[in-house]
């Protein structure tokens, strides 16, 4: 399977390191989280990746080449304008091929099983399954019992986004989205009356009506945003404990 790494943000929250370098190259334990996220995926048998730059852009590409260069990669060259998730993957449908792929956002370290995530997918014959957990955030995604999606909150705001006029959130549970999605390309014509500029979370909120979008919760799931400076610590230890786990085994 082919995997689409999102790095192209402008990793603001994580100032001043990003004042001469993108987020995805921040270094955790030496090692780039582009470098973490794409062993993770290469793992789970991940072969060719597409990854979309902007912010610092070349220094990504210098590094692909100097490390990855001989696994297959595409670059969504986003340096012109940055697109958010949806416009992102609407500029990289020529990269992406015939079947379905998986996203990753580039500042996420996880024990996710990947190819379980996968397999859950090809199995329903999802549109797509967006991998969530029940933790505490402001903005959830909502969910029936058959774990399809129907809907958005923000609990701060009392905000609900839904397709569906008679809604009864009461009746949904709420999931925090991980930032891990497989996707399906039966979407890709779906795109086409969207601007260059827009989220994936909205377009599965628009989308959830008509095709079969799933939320996937794994048991025991560890997962981290690497997106602000106080969360660095926390990656560095835990990326020092996975190879403490490895070192064991």
């Amino acid at each position: 399977m082919k995997a689409f790494v999102f790095a192209a943000g402008l990793g603001t929250r994580l100032k001043p390191i990003t004042d001469t370098m993108p987020k995805a190259l921040v270094p955790i334990q030496g090692k780039p989280l582009l470098g973490h996220v794409m062993e993770k995926l290469q793992s789970s048998g991940m072969t060719d990746f597409v990854i979309n730059i902007h912010h610092f852009g070349e220094q990504i590409i210098d590094y692909l080449q100097q490390n990855w260069k001989d696994v297959p990669v595409a670059i969504s060259d986003e340096r012109a304008a940055l697109l958010e998730t949806g416009g992102a993957v609407k500029k990289a449908i020529p990269l992406l091929g015939d079947d379905s792929f998986l996203i990753h956002n580039v500042d996420i370290l996880s024990n996710a099983n990947l190819a379980q995530l996968v397999a859950e997918h090809t199995n329903k014959k999802a549109a797509a399954t967006l991998l969530v957990s029940n933790r505490k955030s402001s903005r959830y995604l909502l969910f029936d019992k058959d774990m399809r999606l129907k809907a958005w909150t923000n609990t701060q705001t009392g905000e609900v986004k839904s397709p569906y006029s008679d809604i009864d959130i009461n009746t949904l549970t709420p999931y925090a989205f991980g930032g891990i999605h497989c996707f399906s390309p039966l979407l890709f014509a779906e795109m086409n009356p969207y601007p260059d500029k827009f989220s994936i979370i909205d377009f599965y909120l628009d989308q959830c009506l008509k095709y079969p979008i799933y939320g996937w919760e794994q048991e025991n799931l560890q997962l981290l945003d690497v997106g602000k400076i106080n969360s660095l610590e926390l990656a560095n230890n835990y990326i020092a404990q996975l190879e403490e786990t490895k070192e064991v085994k």
